[in-house]
């Protein structure tokens, strides 16, 4: 019997192969590879598809981070609140601009950032709110937005893992300042490489990532400010454009497979597990379907001996980071993501993926889970 990869896009490409072929193709015969009327297209479209007004392309999702940051004014001395739980471009693009990140525990349910706690965080010192989108679900951006409003903060969306997720009807990376999306292969709209978008309402944030992404410079050889090389290339804009029109089956795909997962999982009543939630004004897009379960790291071994790739995302919270142990204060103690750092668990998760598939990794877990021990595993603890 086959191993169940976690994601599987080789079998993406022979779906769309010959559409792939053909962009690629396209791009080898013009002579031209770095922005141009492929990167300028795939941004007329993302920005349609995301209902902003502008787009501008960058080379990957922490560039698009740490970019909107910059267009923003956020740098030296200031704070931005963000998550506690995310993964590690999140804190490291506040960081890189000269800023702070103050971290706040999640939500235990949705794994985003717990609103209730967003404006105790806030200080004198606070320039920007952070707010992540993770696993394809959409944070509770009504509270986030209030709270800016109120303290007049920025606001960028990390979207990497939520293209196409929706809150209360409108679209995530609508809401702030700016968002920033990944292209990372495994990402819902990913690559065949890395690559990232900035998307905003603001014309002046998408004027100064486009200055930002070129060195800071407007014309050849003529630099007006310090920025980097963040040039998204010609060929994964092709590619992007092709996987765009596919982007709504593949998302509703995923939330098809979600659901199965739900359903039959739910069925077997696994004490010491506990599933994905999807709150009723959201639009999940479950770029990931993560359970939380007890003695995870067994499990997961269990899984793996049967056959079934797992992954943890992610094993460690932000402010445990080694690297960013000059940035917080001691003492910091965010619980919940603690806990669930601990007992996280991504399962399979793709569009191509099978009922018959799906069936086959409940079955395997319910193996293992009574392999592991008989009555069951130990409660969870829900702080």
């Amino acid at each position: 019997m086959l191993p169940i990869p976690l994601i599987d896009l080789v079998t993406q490409y022979h779906a769309i192969r010959q559409e792939i072929d053909e962009a690629v193709r396209r791009v080898l015969e013009s002579g031209h590879f770095i922005l141009g009327p492929e990167v300028e297209a795939l941004e007329r479209e993302i920005a349609a598809y995301c209902e902003t007004a502008f787009a501008v392309a960058v080379a990957s999702g922490t560039d698009a981070l740490e970019l909107s940051l910059r267009a923003c004014g956020i740098g030296s001395g200031d704070e931005v609140v963000t998550t506690a739980y995310s993964f590690f471009a999140t804190a490291e693009a506040i960081v890189t601009v000269g800023a702070r990140p103050v971290f706040i525990d999640i939500d235990p349910r949705t794994y985003n950032l717990d609103p209730a706690q967003l404006a105790a965080a806030v200080t004198p010192r606070t320039k920007a709110l952070v707010p992540v989108h993770l696993y394809g679900h959409p944070c509770a951006m009504d509270q986030v937005m209030a709270i800016a409003k109120a303290h007049h903060l920025k606001v960028i969306e990390d979207c990497a893992q939520a293209i196409g997720a929706r809150y209360r009807g409108q679209r995530v990376s609508s809401f702030g300042d700016s968002g920033a999306l990944s292209f990372y292969p495994s990402k819902n709209l990913g690559a065949y490489g890395d690559g990232g978008m900035v998307v905003t309402n603001d014309r002046s944030v998408a004027d100064q990532v486009r200055l930002l992404r070129t060195h800071g410079s407007r014309d050849k050889y003529l630099h007006a400010i310090l920025g980097k090389n963040s040039r998204l290339d010609e060929l994964q804009a092709a590619i992007l454009r092709v996987k765009l029109h596919h982007i709504e089956q593949w998302n509703e795909a995923r939330r098809r497979n979600a659901a199965i997962y739900t359903a039959l999982l739910s069925r077997e009543q696994i004490r010491g597990l506990m599933l994905p939630v999807e709150q009723p004004e959201c639009h999940h897009v479950y770029h990931l379907y993560p359970i939380r379960i007890a003695e995870r790291d067994r499990v997961q071994q269990a899984l793996r001996e049967q056959g079934v790739a797992t992954q943890v995302h992610y094993p460690a919270t932000l402010p445990s980071q080694p690297a960013l142990k000059p940035w917080v204060p001691s003492g910091s103690w965010c619980p919940r993501a603690v806990e669930v750092s601990r007992q996280v668990l991504s399962l399979p998760m793709y569009p191509e993926l099978t009922p018959e598939l799906i069936e086959r990794v409940v079955r395997s877990l319910v193996r293992a889970v009574s392999m592991l021990s008989p009555a069951g595993l130990k409660p969870l603890d829900f702080p």
